[in-house]
């Protein structure tokens, strides 16, 4: 049978990788004797003799299936590969090979063509379960819901297939459900006996269990657990790797650290956990440590494009500007980098502060941000690939995210995403990155609601939707929620019913007991228990209040979602064919029925729309500001707010709305002239010369205006020499430029007058 892999295989076909072990352990019953035999050996740690058993198969059976697995196992996949392409031509109506087929692809990261042949092997045999299992791992691995559907159906079709009971115990552990993994993980270990299957990955498994179990010995009785692994074969490192990966999912990276040192340390060559070492290590700021470990990885295993991803991306490091200042350090991309700093440093100082006062933890390391102006550089630095949908991913006391160049104008709100990651940065080190991940995520939507530089709750329809439709998540179960969503948009949804809790607390119990909240996991405990103990309620009867809550904020919404869609449709209809006072009323009636919403199609910025088409300029303004004060940040309405306050003298409220602009859309030249003039106006000449230092690096098409604005704001600050200087330049720009003609004229007059 022809299959889409017949093609040559060509990263493999480059290479010969002279190592033992390069296969994971095959579960298969239907693996052939000849190969099993071969793999006690291996997987007791008899590496000499399990390569001599690989090699006489090699040299004297004929079955290519067989030959291609020795060939794998030795290491030699340019080999594997020609001899599995063999296998598939002879024996094209065996889903086995197309598995271990698919698995050698999986082996070298190539996860595209090693699902076509696992959905080969499927169409071979529809109840392969082994086919199944490759998928369901493919899936797990990329966090999918649809694994442990996959998984289960598998374990219905045969419960007694080791690798199954592994995956599910696996997922279960990821998703914080220990009660399933325990019987998972006992099964497997029952079944591994009866098959004469190496224990390895369930003793590792176990050891997993203890350590999130948690407590003041779980890393010793962890340890236990790799114990009984290394005894069985004193040179797997896959159970500390384990460990480690568990330990990085709970953002806890230093712990992960040192179990993968251990990993490392037990087998040398384990070029996945060197790659999670490395990686971690960037995490913490080591950049040095860990480009030094990504680079022993990729001699090892060249296949993985994260790894690869991430030494491109630590090549061109050198484009980039890193310094610090008062315990706060910038890395910025040059093109920007004089743009942003100044925002970035004022924002994160005063991010600091409010978040030391809130919850009372001081920071007890310098803080780094990271800003990258290339969207796909910021996913390589958090997760070595491309395409993410995160804005940005703090890791305790280093912060990565897109700058405002990353994405389009209008996009995001980078000083919003600043402000969120900061509280993160509180969050996680006030508890020793114990806190679970919903309560992490939500005070940091909390405080981008209530402190940030846009206030305002802002929950989108699709949460509101997902209430109504009860998909919102018990509080014990809502980590879930970010690991493995079961439904699209369900990763979102978690932000916003975590944000929603947090603003519930505050509200029903107090801020106090917010923060009382997050100290409880200044020590191990579970999400029952630090309910309890904080809120005197059982999680249930928490539930129960917070749903109450939630009926009662979006009471009058809850019942009309449609009819406010409805609403928008009409309104933004008459507006395409600017009928100004048809749309009026649906605008209002639909921000009466939701005032939160200011996204994309908000109801004000319709109604401001109308009210300018009618010349209602005074109505327009006020529109305006109750879309700002909901938490509304779009920058072209600020823009035009700020223009109608300043044609009515209300030049500090317009100052404000001008500089609130430069958090959502600093690389605009246009609003820094705007506010620099109207600083000087009002004598606020500091705040003025940092509007045209930026002016001046954006490179704005006229540097002499710029120029003059920095001479006007140094005079202003008694500078006088630098003031001059800066006027020459304009004047060399612009030499018959009047204003600053008048200002040099003026300046050598007042030095002939002292001289």
């Amino acid at each position: 049978m022809k299959t889409a892999a017949t093609a040559c295989f060509a990263v493999l076909a480059l290479s010969y990788v002279g190592q033992t072990c390069a296969a994971s352990i095959d579960y298969d019953p239907a693996r052939s004797i000849l190969l099993r035999n071969c793999d006690e050996r291996l997987w007791r740690g008899k590496e000499e003799d399990a390569r001599s058993c690989y090699t006489q198969i090699l040299g004297s059976v004929t079955d290519y299936h067989v030959r291609a697995e020795a060939a794998w196992a030795l290491g030699d996949l340019r080999a594997a590969n020609t001899l599995f392409r063999e296998a598939a031509r002879y024996k094209g109506d065996q889903s086995q090979v197309h598995v271990r087929w698919g698995r050698l692809y999986l082996e070298t990261h190539q996860d595209a063509e090693a699902l076509k042949l696992f959905r080969e092997a499927l169409k071979v045999n529809a109840n392969d379960a082994q086919g199944k299992l490759a998928i369901a791992q493919v899936m797990a691995d990329r966090f999918d819901s649809q694994a442990r559907a996959l998984a289960e159906e598998v374990l219905k079709q045969d419960a007694n297939l080791v690798e199954a009971q592994l995956l599910v115990a696996r997922m279960s552990l990821e998703e914080g459900l220990l009660d399933e993994a325990e019987p998972a993980i006992e099964r497997a270990l029952t079944l591994s006996e009866k098959g004469k299957f190496p224990p390895l990955e369930a003793y590792a498994l176990q050891a997993a269990l203890e350590l999130l179990r948690g407590g003041s010995n779980a890393g010793a009785r962890a340890q236990r657990g790799i114990d009984k692994a290394l005894a069985y074969n004193a040179h797997y490192g896959g159970g500390y790797e384990l460990l480690g990966h568990f330990e990085m999912i709970r953002r806890r990276y230093r712990e992960s650290i040192v179990w993968l040192q251990r990993a490392l340390e037990v087998e040398p060559e384990r070029a996945s956990a060197r790659a999670e070492l490395g990686a971690n290590l960037l995490r913490m700021g080591l950049i040095e440590q860990g480009q030094q470990q990504l680079a022993k990885a990729y001699e090892t295993d060249p296949y993985s494009v994260i790894t690869v991803n991430s030494l491109r991306l630590l090549d061109r490091f050198e484009e980039y500007d890193f310094g610090s200042v008062d315990n706060i350090a910038l890395r910025l991309h040059r093109k920007e980098a004089e743009v942003l700093r100044p925002y970035a440093m004022q924002l994160t100082r005063d991010s600091i502060a409010a978040f030391s006062k809130r919850y009372g933890f001081a920071l007890q390391e310098p803080v780094t941000i990271e800003f990258y102006p290339d969207h796909n550089d910021f996913a390589v630095r958090v997760a070595g690939l491309p395409g993410i949908g995160l804005l940005g991913v703090t890791f305790g006391y280093l912060v990565a995210m897109d700058s405002p160049s990353g994405r389009a104008t209008g996009d995001f709100h980078w000083g919003s995403t600043l402000w969120h990651e900061m509280a993160h940065v509180f969050t996680l080190e006030a508890t020793d990155h114990r806190v679970p991940r919903w309560l992490s995520e939500g005070i940091s939507v909390f405080e981008e609601w209530r402190t940030g530089p846009t206030p305002g709750v802002v929950v989108p329809p699709e949460a509101i939707q997902a209430f109504k439709e009860g998909k919102f998540l018990k509080v014990v179960d809502l980590d879930a929620g970010f690991i493995r969503p079961r439904y699209p948009n369900q990763v979102q949804i978690s932000y916003m019913q975590a944000g929603l809790t947090c603003l519930f607390i505050e509200q029903h119990f107090g801020f106090e007991k917010l923060v009382a909240l997050l100290k409880q996991y200044e020590k191990e405990t579970t999400v029952a228990a630090a309910v309890k103990d904080t809120f005197k309620v059982s999680p249930e009867e928490f539930d129960k209040l917070f749903t109450e809550f939630v009926k009662q904020r979006y009471a009058k919404l809850l019942p009309r979602l449609d009819d406010w869609e409805t609403l928008r449709s009409k309104a933004d209809e008459a507006l395409a064919e600017s009928k100004w006072q048809e749309a009026l009323e649906p605008a209002r009636e639909a921000i009466d029925l939701y005032p939160e919403y200011v996204n994309d199609g908000s109801p004000y910025l319709m109604l401001a729309r109308a009210q300018a088409g009618l010349k209602q300029a005074d109505a327009q303004i006020e529109t305006l500001r109750a879309y700002c004060r909901a938490g509304g940040w779009d920058p072209a309405a600020l823009r035009e707010l700020g223009s109608l306050l300043q044609e009515r003298g209300n030049t500090q409220e317009a100052i404000d709305v001008w500089l609130a602009v430069n958090y959502s859309d600093p690389l605009q030249s246009e609003s820094h002239l705007l506010v620099g003039e109207q600083l000087l106006a009002v004598e606020r000449a500091g705040d003025a010369e940092r509007e045209y230092r930026v002016l001046l690096a954006l490179d704005s098409h006229d540097k002499a205006v710029a120029h003059f604005g920095m001479a006007r704001a140094l005079r202003m600050q008694g500078n006088r020499a630098e003031s001059r200087r800066h006027l020459l330049d304009a004047l060399a720009i612009a030499p018959h430029y009047k204003p600053a003609q008048q200002l040099l004229l003026q300046t050598i007059e007042e030095r002939a007058s002292h001289e």
